[in-house]
């Protein structure tokens, strides 16, 4: 039984799906699609950089969900490979659009276009250099969550994603992460400040809540071909309604990405395909549960050995 999941930010680079564009005509047209409703030329930022333009999160958002959903409809549509027969569709942060949108809740034009609105709004909701995040490697989240509570009058930081065992992101104001950087060098717990422009699933993103709230309430969702596990609860979402308001919620609140794989091992899944840019999803998914099967699919090579 396997489960296809989407990665997140920080899995971009330039030239990404460039070999899918080059081949299939449904690549270059979903492309064209994307520049034509963003008004903007996304696709020439992907295929040739600058690097620093993809980086921008009002960028890199709508990217990594272009060059998912391309693979994803490469596979089906190409290969006749029938991914609809996945136990669950999940993804990290910006991932769970590409799951949601590949499973059919959303269609492609409506969540590239709010992607962008995301991006957009998580950018600008702290001035830029006020925030950032902070990788905690390591330590359980436990650890974390106490450290934070008996420090709470000294410093603020949030947990924004509990991604695996011994690897947990904080986000928070950069004089309270230098804080708690300073104390976690005490307890010699390594840590690492995150090339990010942003602090991103924390209370200090509640304006971009705001602004998803609103441009989720105008968009329609369908219903989808699979179960779709939430970054929220970790759990299953049974209907739009639900999903809207967790997406929602998502902006301000930590990605449970180690629960939501657990939760799915739990409920049967013994194979994961990463579909994106990069291996990060795969290479947590390994840290684990070393037992699963785990693939990431960005080349045609590896979409010939998809094994279901």
């Amino acid at each position: 039984m396997f489960s296809v999941i989407f990665p997140g930010q920080g899995s971009q680079s330039v030239g990404m799906g460039k070999e899918f564009y080059d081949k299939y005509d449904l690549v270059k047209t979903l492309f064209k699609e994307a520049d034509e409703a963003l008004e903007t030329a996304l696709s020439k930022i992907i295929l040739e950089g600058p690097k620093e333009e993809l980086d921008l999160t009002a960028n890199t958002q709508p990217a990594i969900f272009l060059i998912s959903y391309s693979i994803f409809q490469v596979i089906k549509q190409e290969f006749g490979t029938d991914l609809t027969k996945a136990k669950f569709f999940a993804g990290h942060s910006l991932g769970e659009y590409s799951a949601l949108s590949s499973a059919g809740y959303l269609d492609f034009k409506d969540t590239i276009k709010i992607l962008k609105i995301r991006g957009n709004a998580m950018q600008n909701s702290v001035p830029k250099g006020e925030g950032g995040m902070t990788a905690v490697l390591g330590a359980t989240i436990e650890d974390i969550e106490n450290l934070l509570k008996e420090n709470e009058d000294n410093f603020k930081a949030e947990i924004a994603n509990d991604n695996s065992d011994g690897q947990i992101v904080l986000s928070g104001k950069i004089q309270d992460l230098y804080k708690l950087s300073s104390l976690l060098k005490e307890k010699k717990i390594k840590n690492i400040k995150l090339p990010v422009s942003a602090p991103f699933h924390c209370s200090l993103m509640s304006k971009a809540t705001e602004i998803m709230k609103e441009e989720l309430s105008k968009l329609k969702f369908k219903k989808g071909t699979n179960p779709l596990i939430s970054n929220i609860t970790a759990d299953e979402i049974f209907n739009a309604d639900e999903l809207k308001d967790l997406l929602v919620k998502q902006i301000e609140n930590r990605v449970r990405w180690r629960e939501s794989v657990i939760n799915m091992i739990n409920k049967g899944v013994n194979q994961f395909i990463e579909i994106g840019p990069g291996k990060v999803l795969s290479g947590l998914v390994k840290r684990i549960n070393k037992e699963v099967e785990v693939s990431s699919i960005n080349s045609e090579e590896e979409i010939k050995n998809i094994k279901i």
